[in-house]
């Protein structure tokens, strides 16, 4: 069977896309690696939903409680759904290749869309490698999937939305925090002049500085924070930072850490779609049309994976991303017609009001990654080494891959590609944007000769 569309990614934006598609009256298999619907916004709802606490459940905040009525549309809708399933390989005729319960597999499509969501952005610093460091977002996963919560000294550490949100659930939760270190620039002028177009979304900058506020009312909040590093012998002891001009440093148990996220943008990249910088946030996006077609006729983007956005901007540009399929497709003709009625234009506008201010007051770290910090975890390559090969490479971030084997290991580059980036960036004069980024070949994800070895084509879901 080949289906009409294949979806990549059940969040909010994969969610609404199958959705809409199913009732375009279009076959739909929607293939995500995670065990249930919801992605990573809205993990773990179902199971939440009926285990949890009311009070715990309230803790996680009404935005995650709003993914339970996407959730049932959804299984109402009966897409065909895999579950636990990876895909790692697209071919240009819209062949995928997956892999769950063991087996490998292939299905067709006439079109994909890509609705994989964003990652954290990695930002190493001296000892983040140490045992009790982990990524804000990790530890909100560990939150949303077993209701686990950190114990200790828990100090957070970042810049943007997230570490605020989780540092607020925790306080929900009754747990107490050591601290929060705020590693964002502050406000300036430039930033406040790009709350102009935010009065569209006054309830998530009130949401935000609500927030903000939970953490100044308890004496947690340390501004303008630098130079964080993790201390210990077997496993986190200690921290340290700069603020304001003064080195102070705390105990600790648990370090989490945040400075952002971006987009997925390994799938694009190695089907070989045109991609744009964007500055403000330094991180690659596809292009995309104002239907989310990428420069490949046929592979679409929704949500995060083409920029970020958040969860109700996501939604919208799965509507729209779905309306571009079946028109590309020949269900419908009518485009204008639908978008305008389900204003999925302003809803989405409505959505990224705030986001020319969340970039300006969070924009990415720009700190000096040097010496013995580890950039590459899988191959376990420092920052030294990653300058020397940059000295003798030139600016080629696919040299320097190939003689430090940044890049090669089980996460692809996922978590090392912008940092290597930045570190010929400074070490050459050249631009990240004419840098670019790794050249991505199949696997997207490890998978073995066994599952190779029992390779089915054209399965239908269970």
């Amino acid at each position: 069977m080949i289906y009409d569309v294949a979806v990549v990614g059940c969040g909010p934006s994969g969610m609404a896309a199958a959705v809409k598609l199913k009732n375009f009256g279009l076959s739909v298999l929607l293939v995500d690696e995670q065990p249930a619907p919801g992605g990573q916004i809205w993990r773990g709802i179902e199971r939440n939903a009926s285990i949890m606490s009311s009070a715990s459940l309230s803790a996680l905040g009404a935005d995650y409680q709003a993914g339970m009525s996407s959730v049932r549309e959804f299984r109402a809708a009966n897409v065909d759904y895999l579950p636990s399933t990876q895909v790692w390989q697209i071919e240009g005729d819209w062949t995928l290749f997956l892999t769950s319960a063991g087996r490998a597999r292939r299905i067709s499509a006439r079109a994909v869309l890509l609705a994989t969501g964003a990652q954290e952005r990695p930002a190493p610093f001296a000892g983040w490698t140490l045992p009790g460091v982990m990524t804000v977002g990790a530890a909100q996963i560990l939150m949303k999937s077993g209701d686990m919560l950190p114990k200790g000294r828990i100090w957070i550490a970042g810049s943007g939305p997230l570490p605020l949100l989780y540092a607020t659930q925790l306080l929900k939760r009754g747990k107490s925090i050591s601290g929060y270190l705020d590693t964002s620039p502050g406000l300036d002028f430039s930033a406040i002049g790009k709350l102009v177009g935010g009065w569209r979304n006054v309830p998530q900058l009130i949401k935000g500085i609500g927030w903000q506020w939970g953490m100044r009312r308890k004496n947690l909040l340390h501004w303008k924070v630098q130079g964080l590093a993790a201390q210990g012998n077997e496993r986190l002891e200690h921290i340290s930072w700069m603020e304001n001009s003064e080195l102070k440093s705390a105990a600790a148990d648990v370090l989490l850490v945040h400075e952002g996220v971006v987009p997925r943008i390994h799938e694009t990249l190695a089907l070989g779609c045109e991609h744009r910088w964007n500055d403000a946030q330094r991180y690659l996006a596809p292009a995309l049309s104002k239907m989310r077609e990428t420069s490949r006729i046929g592979l679409f983007v929704a949500g995060d994976a083409g920029g970020i956005g958040g969860w109700v901007a996501a939604e919208a540009s799965g509507e729209i991303a779905a309306i571009g399929i079946a028109a590309r497709l020949g269900a419908i003709s009518d485009v204008d017609g639908i978008i305008r009625q389900a204003h999925l234009r302003q809803r989405q506008a409505r959505a990224l009001a705030l986001r020319p201010f969340l970039d300006a007051v969070y924009p990415p770290p720009r700190h000096d990654i040097e010496g013995d910090v580890m950039v590459c975890r899988c191959e376990e390559v420092t920052a030294s080494t990653v300058k020397t090969a940059a000295d003798y490479s030139g600016p080629d971030m696919n040299a320097v891959k190939a003689a430090t084997r940044c890049g090669m290991g089980p996460c692809q580059g996922r978590q090392c590609g912008y940092t290597v980036q930045s570190i010929i960036s400074k070490a050459s004069g050249q631009s990240p944007e004419k840098l670019g980024f790794y050249n991505i070949r199949p696997p997207f994800k490890p998978v073995t000769l066994g599952e190779l070895a029992l390779m089915e084509a054209g399965n239908m879901p269970n």
